[in-house]
Protein backbone atom coordinates (compact mmCIF):
# COMPACT_ATOMS: atom_id res chain seq x y z
CA UNK A 1 0.00 0.00 0.00
CA UNK A 2 1.40 3.38 -1.00
CA UNK A 3 0.63 6.39 1.16
CA UNK A 4 0.77 9.90 -0.28
CA UNK A 5 1.65 12.84 1.96
CA UNK A 6 2.40 16.50 1.35
CA UNK A 7 5.63 18.15 2.46
CA UNK A 8 5.05 21.93 2.47
CA UNK A 9 7.80 24.04 0.90
CA UNK A 10 8.36 27.78 0.39
CA UNK A 11 5.12 29.75 0.89
CA UNK A 12 2.60 27.63 -1.00
CA UNK A 13 4.31 24.64 -2.67
CA UNK A 14 3.65 21.01 -1.86
CA UNK A 15 6.24 18.30 -2.48
CA UNK A 16 4.31 15.05 -2.83
CA UNK A 17 5.84 12.11 -0.95
CA UNK A 18 4.86 8.58 -1.98
CA UNK A 19 5.65 5.96 0.66
CA UNK A 20 5.70 2.20 0.10
CA UNK A 21 5.35 0.78 3.60
CA UNK A 22 6.19 -2.77 2.50
CA UNK A 23 9.66 -1.88 1.26
CA UNK A 24 10.29 1.40 3.13
CA UNK A 25 11.12 3.02 -0.20
CA UNK A 26 9.71 6.40 -1.11
CA UNK A 27 9.51 8.81 -4.03
CA UNK A 28 8.95 12.55 -4.29
CA UNK A 29 7.31 14.72 -6.92
CA UNK A 30 8.73 18.18 -7.74
CA UNK A 31 11.11 18.76 -4.79
CA UNK A 32 11.84 22.47 -5.20
CA UNK A 33 13.61 22.37 -1.83
CA UNK A 34 15.61 19.42 -0.50
CA UNK A 35 15.25 20.38 3.17
CA UNK A 36 11.66 19.15 3.83
CA UNK A 37 12.45 15.80 2.19
CA UNK A 38 15.73 15.34 4.06
CA UNK A 39 13.98 16.27 7.32
CA UNK A 40 11.33 13.61 6.68
CA UNK A 41 13.96 10.98 5.90
CA UNK A 42 15.87 11.88 9.06
CA UNK A 43 12.68 11.52 11.10
CA UNK A 44 11.95 8.11 9.50
CA UNK A 45 15.11 5.98 9.87
CA UNK A 46 15.33 3.03 7.50
CA UNK A 47 13.45 4.73 4.68
CA UNK A 48 15.19 5.16 1.32
CA UNK A 49 14.40 7.79 -1.31
CA UNK A 50 14.48 5.80 -4.57
CA UNK A 51 12.78 8.03 -7.16
CA UNK A 52 12.28 11.72 -7.99
CA UNK A 53 9.56 12.69 -10.48
CA UNK A 54 9.74 16.13 -12.12
CA UNK A 55 6.95 17.78 -14.12
CA UNK A 56 8.77 20.87 -15.44
CA UNK A 57 11.94 22.94 -15.12
CA UNK A 58 10.89 25.84 -12.85
CA UNK A 59 13.20 26.29 -9.86
CA UNK A 60 10.47 25.83 -7.24
CA UNK A 61 10.03 22.30 -8.66
CA UNK A 62 13.64 21.24 -9.27
CA UNK A 63 15.70 23.25 -6.77
CA UNK A 64 16.24 20.33 -4.40
CA UNK A 65 16.92 17.61 -6.98
CA UNK A 66 20.71 17.60 -7.04
CA UNK A 67 21.08 17.66 -3.27
CA UNK A 68 18.54 14.85 -2.86
CA UNK A 69 20.16 12.72 -5.53
CA UNK A 70 23.59 13.23 -3.94
CA UNK A 71 22.21 12.20 -0.54
CA UNK A 72 20.16 9.19 -1.66
CA UNK A 73 21.19 8.07 -5.14
CA UNK A 74 17.56 8.38 -6.24
CA UNK A 75 16.72 8.03 -9.92
CA UNK A 76 15.49 11.31 -11.45
CA UNK A 77 12.74 11.34 -14.08
CA UNK A 78 11.77 14.46 -16.02
CA UNK A 79 10.59 15.89 -19.33
CA UNK A 80 12.91 15.17 -22.25
CA UNK A 81 12.59 18.62 -23.83
CA UNK A 82 13.48 20.66 -20.74
CA UNK A 83 16.72 21.15 -18.83
CA UNK A 84 16.23 19.12 -15.63
CA UNK A 85 19.15 18.92 -13.17
CA UNK A 86 20.62 15.45 -12.63
CA UNK A 87 17.94 13.81 -14.81
CA UNK A 88 18.50 10.09 -15.42
CA UNK A 89 15.40 9.28 -17.46
CA UNK A 90 14.08 11.67 -20.12
CA UNK A 91 10.34 11.28 -20.68
CA UNK A 92 8.05 12.21 -23.52
CA UNK A 93 4.37 11.86 -24.30
CA UNK A 94 2.94 8.33 -23.93
CA UNK A 95 6.02 6.98 -22.15
CA UNK A 96 5.48 4.98 -18.97
CA UNK A 97 7.57 4.62 -15.84
CA UNK A 98 7.44 2.19 -12.94
CA UNK A 99 7.89 3.82 -9.54
CA UNK A 100 7.47 1.89 -6.25
CA UNK A 101 5.79 -0.87 -8.25
CA UNK A 102 3.21 1.49 -9.77
CA UNK A 103 3.10 2.16 -13.50
CA UNK A 104 2.66 5.82 -14.44
CA UNK A 105 1.61 7.00 -17.89
CA UNK A 106 3.36 10.18 -19.02
CA UNK A 107 1.23 12.92 -20.57
CA UNK A 108 2.72 15.89 -22.42
CA UNK A 109 0.76 18.91 -21.14
CA UNK A 110 2.39 22.03 -22.63
CA UNK A 111 1.16 25.49 -21.71
CA UNK A 112 2.69 26.57 -18.42
CA UNK A 113 6.02 25.50 -19.91
CA UNK A 114 6.55 23.94 -23.33
CA UNK A 115 7.89 20.62 -22.06
CA UNK A 116 5.61 20.18 -19.02
CA UNK A 117 4.53 16.59 -18.34
CA UNK A 118 2.07 14.95 -15.95
CA UNK A 119 2.16 11.48 -14.38
CA UNK A 120 -1.01 9.37 -14.26
CA UNK A 121 -1.56 6.11 -12.42
CA UNK A 122 -5.11 4.76 -12.22
CA UNK A 123 -6.92 7.09 -9.83
CA UNK A 124 -3.97 9.48 -9.32
CA UNK A 125 -2.67 12.47 -11.29
CA UNK A 126 0.48 14.46 -10.51
CA UNK A 127 0.08 17.48 -12.77
CA UNK A 128 2.56 20.08 -11.50
CA UNK A 129 1.44 23.56 -12.54
CA UNK A 130 -0.88 22.61 -15.42
CA UNK A 131 -4.18 21.90 -13.67
CA UNK A 132 -4.71 23.52 -10.26
CA UNK A 133 -7.62 23.08 -7.87
CA UNK A 134 -10.20 25.46 -9.42
CA UNK A 135 -7.58 26.94 -11.76
CA UNK A 136 -4.64 26.39 -14.10
CA UNK A 137 -1.07 27.58 -14.45
CA UNK A 138 -0.03 30.82 -16.10
CA UNK A 139 1.11 30.62 -19.71
CA UNK A 140 4.81 31.35 -19.33
CA UNK A 141 5.90 29.54 -22.50
CA UNK A 142 2.97 27.93 -24.28
CA UNK A 143 -0.06 29.21 -26.17
CA UNK A 144 -3.68 29.31 -24.97
CA UNK A 145 -4.47 26.61 -27.56
CA UNK A 146 -1.77 24.33 -26.12
CA UNK A 147 -2.97 24.82 -22.55
CA UNK A 148 -6.61 24.36 -23.53
CA UNK A 149 -5.70 21.06 -25.22
CA UNK A 150 -3.62 19.95 -22.20
CA UNK A 151 -6.45 20.72 -19.75
CA UNK A 152 -9.01 18.99 -22.00
CA UNK A 153 -6.83 15.90 -21.99
CA UNK A 154 -6.63 15.85 -18.20
CA UNK A 155 -10.36 16.56 -17.86
CA UNK A 156 -11.03 13.40 -19.90
CA UNK A 157 -9.47 11.20 -17.18
CA UNK A 158 -11.84 9.21 -14.96
CA UNK A 159 -13.86 11.51 -12.71
CA UNK A 160 -12.69 9.85 -9.48
CA UNK A 161 -9.03 10.63 -10.32
CA UNK A 162 -7.33 12.44 -7.45
CA UNK A 163 -5.60 15.62 -8.63
CA UNK A 164 -2.26 16.31 -6.92
CA UNK A 165 -1.10 19.73 -8.11
CA UNK A 166 1.79 21.54 -6.46
CA UNK A 167 0.47 24.82 -5.08
CA UNK A 168 -2.03 25.91 -2.43
CA UNK A 169 -3.86 28.31 -4.74
CA UNK A 170 -7.37 26.92 -4.25
CA UNK A 171 -8.88 29.83 -2.32
CA UNK A 172 -7.73 32.56 -4.72
CA UNK A 173 -8.73 30.39 -7.69
CA UNK A 174 -12.23 29.91 -6.29
CA UNK A 175 -12.65 33.65 -5.79
CA UNK A 176 -12.00 34.02 -9.51
CA UNK A 177 -14.35 31.11 -10.30
CA UNK A 178 -17.07 32.90 -8.30
CA UNK A 179 -16.53 36.04 -10.39
CA UNK A 180 -16.86 34.00 -13.60
CA UNK A 181 -19.90 32.01 -12.44
CA UNK A 182 -21.57 33.86 -9.55
CA UNK A 183 -24.64 31.65 -9.92
CA UNK A 184 -22.82 28.30 -9.80
CA UNK A 185 -23.91 26.61 -6.53
CA UNK A 186 -20.98 24.18 -6.68
CA UNK A 187 -18.50 27.05 -6.76
CA UNK A 188 -20.31 28.83 -3.91
CA UNK A 189 -20.28 25.70 -1.73
CA UNK A 190 -16.64 24.92 -2.48
CA UNK A 191 -15.55 28.49 -1.81
CA UNK A 192 -17.29 28.37 1.56
CA UNK A 193 -15.64 25.05 2.47
CA UNK A 194 -12.16 26.08 1.30
CA UNK A 195 -12.37 29.43 3.10
CA UNK A 196 -13.02 27.50 6.33
CA UNK A 197 -10.22 25.02 5.60
CA UNK A 198 -7.65 27.76 5.04
CA UNK A 199 -8.74 29.64 8.15
CA UNK A 200 -8.03 26.42 10.05
CA UNK A 201 -4.71 25.85 8.27
CA UNK A 202 -6.02 22.76 6.47
CA UNK A 203 -4.67 21.72 3.07
CA UNK A 204 -7.24 21.81 0.25
CA UNK A 205 -5.64 19.09 -1.91
CA UNK A 206 -5.99 16.66 -3.55
CA UNK A 207 -8.99 17.57 -5.65
CA UNK A 208 -10.81 15.27 -8.10
CA UNK A 209 -11.47 15.54 -11.81
CA UNK A 210 -15.22 15.46 -11.04
CA UNK A 211 -14.96 18.43 -8.67
CA UNK A 212 -12.81 20.35 -11.16
CA UNK A 213 -15.36 19.84 -13.94
CA UNK A 214 -18.03 21.34 -11.66
CA UNK A 215 -16.06 24.30 -10.30
CA UNK A 216 -12.98 25.09 -12.40
CA UNK A 217 -13.78 27.80 -14.98
CA UNK A 218 -10.88 26.69 -17.18
CA UNK A 219 -12.55 23.28 -17.60
CA UNK A 220 -15.95 24.91 -18.19
CA UNK A 221 -15.26 26.94 -21.33
CA UNK A 222 -18.15 25.26 -23.17
CA UNK A 223 -20.69 26.27 -20.49
CA UNK A 224 -23.11 28.95 -21.69
CA UNK A 225 -22.83 31.06 -18.53
CA UNK A 226 -19.03 31.07 -18.78
CA UNK A 227 -19.01 32.09 -22.44
CA UNK A 228 -21.63 34.77 -21.77
CA UNK A 229 -19.54 36.25 -18.95
CA UNK A 230 -16.43 36.28 -21.15
CA UNK A 231 -18.35 37.86 -24.04
CA UNK A 232 -19.77 40.47 -21.67
CA UNK A 233 -16.27 41.42 -20.51
CA UNK A 234 -14.57 41.21 -23.89
CA UNK A 235 -17.37 42.85 -25.85
CA UNK A 236 -17.13 40.15 -28.47
CA UNK A 237 -18.34 36.64 -29.10
CA UNK A 238 -15.70 34.02 -28.46
CA UNK A 239 -16.84 31.11 -30.55
CA UNK A 240 -14.18 28.48 -29.96
CA UNK A 241 -13.66 27.06 -26.45
CA UNK A 242 -9.91 27.74 -26.81
CA UNK A 243 -10.72 31.43 -27.42
CA UNK A 244 -12.94 31.46 -24.33
CA UNK A 245 -10.05 29.88 -22.43
CA UNK A 246 -7.61 32.54 -23.69
CA UNK A 247 -9.94 35.34 -22.57
CA UNK A 248 -10.44 33.68 -19.15
CA UNK A 249 -6.69 33.26 -18.62
CA UNK A 250 -6.04 36.89 -19.58
CA UNK A 251 -8.73 37.97 -17.10
CA UNK A 252 -7.30 35.77 -14.34
CA UNK A 253 -3.80 37.22 -14.92
CA UNK A 254 -5.14 40.62 -13.87
CA UNK A 255 -7.70 39.45 -11.29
Amino acid sequence: MIQISALPAFTDNYIWLLQDHRTQRCAVVDPGDAAPVLAWLEAHPGWVLSDILITHHHHDHVGGVERLKAASGAKVYGPASESIPARDVALKDNDSVSVLGWDFAVYAVPGHTLGHIAYYHHGLLFCGDTLFAAGCGRLFEGTPEQMYHSLSRLAALPEDTLVYCTHEYTLSNLKFAAAVEPGNPNVTARLEKVTQQRQNGVMTLPSTIALEKLTNPFLRTAETLVTQKVDERAGAQNRAPSEVFAALRAWKDKF
